[in-house]
């Protein structure tokens, strides 16, 4: 079959692009894939990043074609005829956010074959005017949905009518390289290797809850432990309040933040260092960074917000809890004092299981046969 997956990839950075090269990868075993991106993807007032590209080189066997421009309508007809042109037997969208409905759905009412779309979010975590048109427009270009956790699915409703629908949980990120042992990666990153390490990795932003974690980081429960916080990740908002909840928790010795996108090559670092990550969401759908862990076997605390939960089973791979600081505090000092380790390593490598690229293929194929 020949297969166009249509939304970012390189040059572009980031989980989105990671996805959609990685699904083109997997599909690639069987199929003839190629991959449509954009010329322009964010325009300047949607991105507050520092860049939108990546430094790496392009992923290997993969042919990326750059023809749409976020913001360029003739871009979106142009694109949707060199697809229909090329004679693709299923288009694949992965849809992330509302203000790419009418380029993409206009590329999908154009490409001449069927249209199944991969949706991460329907409804952003920081919505604007227009969501609501713009995501009911491109569900109208799709003739099948696939979403990556029962929150999704559940937004998803009330855009799509009675068109197919299915769940397929996001797979692992597999391709940030190989567990090694802690020690390792602390030294590799010049931290000290007698300290038991937290880890909050990805793009800061404010709905992700990083300074609840500060606040519960500043719990007195944690001030003689040999515990510190590794914060790694590009800030997307302003850096002053979270330093702020530092200086007043007197945090600064027990707290190293890493602000910079972490390229590809130097996120195992990073997870083989720490001992436990959390993610203190106040809003979220599912995460990316889930799968990571998941990759490197980690155990994580998540709040209970969105999607989270679906991926995270309380006890298994960690614990879940409400997006409040002391509930977090909680259940780190339950992981260090009360948890089997062992044990729940265990359960990490069982769960990991479910969430096979395979898996989420197979749902894609029977979704797109009817």
């Amino acid at each position: 079959m020949k297969i166009a997956i249509i939304g970012t990839a390189h040059p572009y950075r980031g989980g989105l692009a990671a996805f959609n090269e990685r699904l083109a990868t997997e599909l690639a075993k069987e199929h003839e894939v190629s991959i449509f991106t954009f010329t322009l993807q964010y325009p300047g007032f949607l991105f507050p990043g520092k860049s939108q590209y990546t430094d790496g080189p392009a992923p290997t066997g993969l042919r990326i074609v750059r023809n749409i421009s976020s913001v360029n309508p003739l871009s979106w007809y142009l694109a949707g005829r060199q697809i229909e042109k090329e004679g693709f037997d299923l288009a694949i969208i992965c849809f992330w956010l509302p203000f790419m409905g009418p380029a993409l759905g206009t590329v999908g009412r154009l490409v001449g074959c069927p249209v199944i779309s991969v949706v991460h979010n329907i409804i952003p975590h920081e919505p604007r005017p227009g969501d609501v048109a713009f995501a009911r427009y491109y569900c109208g270009a799709s003739d099948g949905f696939l979403s990556l956790t029962d929150a999704v699915a559940e937004d998803l409703k009330r855009f799509i009518g009675d068109k197919p629908s299915v769940i397929s949980p996001h797979p692992v990120y597999d391709h940030f390289g190989e567990r090694t042992d802690r020690e390792t990666a602390l030294t590799k990153l010049g931290l000290p290797t007698d300290k038991e390490y937290l880890l909050f990795f990805g793009l800061i932003r404010d709905y992700k809850g990083l300074d609840l974690l500060l606040e519960a980081f500043g719990d007195e429960r944690f001030n003689d432990r040999n515990l510190h916080l590794l914060v790694a990740g590009e800030f997307y908002t302003s850096r002053a309040p979270y330093d702020a909840i530092i200086e007043k928790n007197g945090l600064a010795d027990r707290v190293t933040i890493i602000a910079k996108f972490i390229p590809d090559d130097e996120v195992a670092d990073y997870f083989n260092a720490a001992d436990l990550l959390v993610q203190p969401y106040k809003t979220a759908t599912q995460s990316g960074v889930t799968q990571i862990a998941y990759h490197f076997e980690k155990p994580m605390i998540v709040t209970d917000v969105g999607g989270l939960a679906e991926m995270c089973p309380d006890g298994r791979v960690g614990y879940v809890v409400e997006p409040e600081p002391v509930a977090i505090a909680d259940a780190i000092i339950r992981y260090f004092d009360a948890t089997n380790r062992a044990a729940m390593q265990v359960m990490i490598r069982e769960e990991k299981r479910r969430y096979d690229w395979g898996i989420m293929v197979e749902a894609l194929l029977k979704l797109a046969a009817g």
